[in-house]
């Protein structure tokens, strides 16, 4: 069974891989291959700073994130000219990832833009974490240090809740305190575990 793990930005994904993890679960987090595949000296980064020049490196030759998102989240074309190169070097690593997974284990994919490139086809379980859009706002200004229109900017780049929990097998209410998201975990592994 392919699984996948989604939520807007800052709605506690990665909370919930985390839990997903300690109860035995084997994680594998596009968030974090996605750094990965555009270390310095990537093919991934050489990719990057063709299209989008040399002002997105840092002065010790890796990725200046801040100043990239400040490009991609103003400017569509952009954003999907980065996903266009960053997407299919996740997407590779990722199913090396699975393939080596023993048998029987309990594989979750955290992919953040699940629906956005239509890769909620390929998973027969879906988990979306969701929580309210003001909520996403206020810890996405909070936690990357952004103005509330700059947050605002980022929820409306991503799929609507709608459109993620219209795919979802399995919705995790993360609105709430970490103890009840816990209890929601607990319920949803005993339907997952082997």
């Amino acid at each position: 069974m392919r699984i996948a793990l989604t939520g807007g930005i800052a709605s506690g994904k990665s909370f919930v891989a985390d839990e997903l993890r300690q109860r035995g679960a084997i994680i594998i987090d596009s968030d974090v291959i996605a750094r990965e595949v555009v270390e310095a000296g990537t093919p991934g980064l050489a990719a990057v700073v063709e299209r989008f020049g040399r002002e997105v490196l840092r002065e010790d030759g890796t990725l200046d994130r801040p100043k990239l998102g400040a490009i991609i989240f103003s400017d569509d074309d952009a954003r999907a000219d980065l996903n266009a190169i960053v997407h299919p070097l996740v997407r590779a690593r990722s199913l090396e990832l699975e393939a080596e997974a023993p048998d029987g284990a309990v594989v979750v994919h955290v992919i953040p833009l699940l629906v956005e490139t239509g890769l909620d086809r390929d998973f027969e379980e879906i988990i979306v974490v969701d929580v309210q859009t003001q909520t996403q706002v206020k810890r996405l200004m909070k936690r990357n240090d952004l103005s509330m229109e700059e947050a605002r900017q980022r929820v409306r780049a991503q799929a609507s809740r709608t459109e993620r929990c219209g795919v979802a097998t399995h919705v995790i209410d993360n609105d709430g305190d970490q103890s009840s998201t816990v209890r929601q975990v607990d319920e949803l592994w005993g339907k997952l575990a082997p």
